[in-house]
Formats: C-alpha cells, structure tokens, sequence
C-alpha cells in the first residue's frame, strides 16, 4: 500500500481510537481547546470587519449611528440609508466568501492539492462561460435566471479537469490538476470573448458582472442563492471525517471503513452547488478558497472538521476586507473585491507551488 508523501504528517484521522499515532502527533500541537479559543476569536473578527463594512467607504458613518441605524432605522436620515445599502453589500460578502472558502477548503482535501481552488482548477471559468451562454443564447438577465446555467458549468469544468489530469499512469497529480484548470480557464476564456464581442447587450452585462464586486446587489438576488449555498454549505460540513481518511491514501481510508469514491461524488455535489452559487451573484472571484486553508492549517492544524467549519468564518472576513480596502484605496473610484482577493492570493499561490513539501495533502 502507497501513502502519499506528507500524509501522515499532515493528515489527521477520523478519530483517535483509530490511528493513535497520528491522533497523538495532531494533539502536541493543535488542542481542541486551542482550536476553540480560535474559533471564538475569529468569530468575533468577524462580527467586528462586518461592522467595518458597513461604516467604511466613500462617506464614512460613526459606528454609533451604525448601530441606531441597524436597530431604529429611520428613512429621512441619509446616513441610515448608507448603512442600509452597505448591509446588502456586507451580507453578499458573507454569502460568497463562506461559499468559495468551504469549496476551496473541501476541494483541497477530495484532490489532496494544497493547489485546489475554483479558481485555480477552472471550475469557476466553467460556471463563467456557462453564465455568458445563458446571457448570450437566452438572454437571462439576473440571478435567478442564470443561477442554473453556473451551476451545470461548474459541474463539467469540474469533471472535465480532473478526467484530464488523470490521465497517464500518476493519475491528477497537484501540477496535473493545476495545468489542466489553467488550460480549461484559458479555453473557456476564448469561447466568452468570441460570445461577447458579438453582441454588446452581453458584454455590458458581463462586464460589471465578471470583475467580482459585491457592490450593486440585491436581497432578490442573494435569497436566489441562499438555498442552495445552505444545502451545500451542509453537505461538506460533514464531510470532515472522509477528508481527514482520504489524506492518507484511499486504500488507508478503504481500510478505516470509508468509501472514497462516493464521498468524493458527494463532496463534488457540495462544491458545485457553492462554486456555482458564489460566481452567479458575485461574478469569478479567485484565490479566497486557495489562501483561506492555508492560513487556517498554521492556527489549527490539518484536521478537516475543523478547518470546514472555520473556513465559513475566515473566508467571509477575507473577502470582506478585500472589498472594504477597495473602497477607500481609489477615492472616489471602487476597486472590485475580486481584483483585490487576486492581489493577495497571487503570492500565497506562488509560495505554494515553491514549497515542494506541499505537493500532496
């Protein structure tokens, strides 16, 4: 039997009665109770950046009136107005972020690829051209009625990529996985722009839509979405015990009483609904499901059933600084968060690929 490289460092076990040695080596360093005191405190960031965004911007408000504007909202005061329409953006942010962050923490896992992200792997490139269609062929115009073209996107980019890394006798090694997103990202880049240099009804659609900004949304169209972000926000939050067998190699996990293939078929139904969710009310946005596990792997360990749950609350904050520093970084302009999430994520992507002890999870 073959474990892959790094498994047994940075894999965790389903449970301690099972494989005590790594249980052993994971409890030296990572507690559960240091884990918690994490999750609180990243709980309460992320109460206080949600503030943040809804106080800072081209007309800054005192978190006083903030607060009375949340709790007594009154609509002949300008500034209660401000924080209204900011808390449609704020909650966007919420919406995409936890989205992307638990797809890119969960992708990371089923493939074993420190490198897995929507991004990265092409599957919101997939959902992307799948939205230019819907506008291009059928004229959709919303969220509601382009939500199903992102989500069978997603689900072939997603199929696609990972049959074209397997190919040969290594099967969808992380490079694989990588180039074969990249080369999928780029063909399906091609086919939009032949789309919309068509038609100038779907290229001024496509154009605010396809930079990622979470300004310009609406109630309507995040309760289009919510559902399916619940149902596979749920799905993956229970996939924490495979994904922690599965870093030690299927035959491990076989052995330890999982079924590999079927959880990753339905850890795929979790991210697709995720993935197609996140791009069809915020555009592609990249990076954040890259750089979100890595950060959490340095404060609470590899184990997955707490990186997933931890993913909602860090990815959410991310991305919601991202827009908050857009905001203010161009006066009187927005930079996209999207544009922003890429500026960071791009060094953490390369310090990745560099660190030749990351090639397998």
């Amino acid at each position: 039997m073959r474990t892959a490289p790094g498994a047994v460092r940075e894999g965790t076990a389903s449970s301690p009665a099972t494989v005590p040695s790594l249980a052993a080596a994971g409890a030296t360093r990572f507690t559960n109770r240091r884990r918690l005191v994490w999750l609180l405190v990243l709980v309460a960031a992320l109460a206080a950046i949600c503030l943040v965004s809804l106080a800072v911007g081209a007309r800054n408000i005192p978190l006083p009136t903030v607060l009375d504007a949340l709790l007594n909202f009154d609509p002949a005061n300008g500034d209660h107005a401000v924080v209204r329409s900011r808390l449609v953006r704020t909650a966007a942010g919420l919406v995409v972020g936890l989205s992307l962050g638990l797809a890119g923490t969960s992708m990371q896992g089923v493939a074993r690829n420190p490198l897995a992200d929507p991004g990265i792997l092409g599957v919101n490139a997939g959902a992307s051209l799948a939205v230019v269609s819907g506008i291009f062929f059928f004229g959709a115009t919303n969220v509601s009625s382009y939500l199903w073209f992102a989500f069978l996107g997603s689900a072939v980019a997603a199929v696609v990529v990972y049959a074209v890394a397997s190919l040969g006798r290594t099967g969808a090694t992380p490079v694989k996985l990588a180039l074969a997103g990249a080369a999928m990202a780029a063909g399906m880049g091609s086919l939009m722009s032949a789309m919309l240099v068509s038609s100038q009804q779907s290229l001024d659609l496509f154009r605010i839509w396809q930079v990622g900004a979470l300004a310009g949304k609406s109630w309507d169209s995040i309760v289009a979405v919510l559902p399916f972000v619940v149902v596979g926000a749920l799905i993956l939050l229970f996939t924490g015990r495979l994904l922690n067998t599965l870093a030690l190699g299927d035959d491990m996990a076989r052995g330890l009483g999982q079924r590999p293939g079927l959880g990753r078929a339905i850890s795929a139904v979790g991210i697709v609904l995720l993935c197609g969710s996140a791009t069809a009310l915020a555009g592609p946005i990249g990076f954040i499901g890259l750089v979100v596990p890595h950060l959490l792997r340095g404060l609470v360990g590899p184990d997955y059933r707490w990186l997933l749950p931890l993913s909602l609350v860090v990815a959410p904050s991310v991305l919601l600084l991202a827009d908050v520093v857009g905001r203010v970084i161009l006066l009187p302009s927005e930079v996209p968060a999207g544009i922003l999430a890429a500026m960071l994520g791009a060094p953490v992507f390369i310090a990745v690929v560099r660190r030749g002890k990351a090639a397998e999870l």
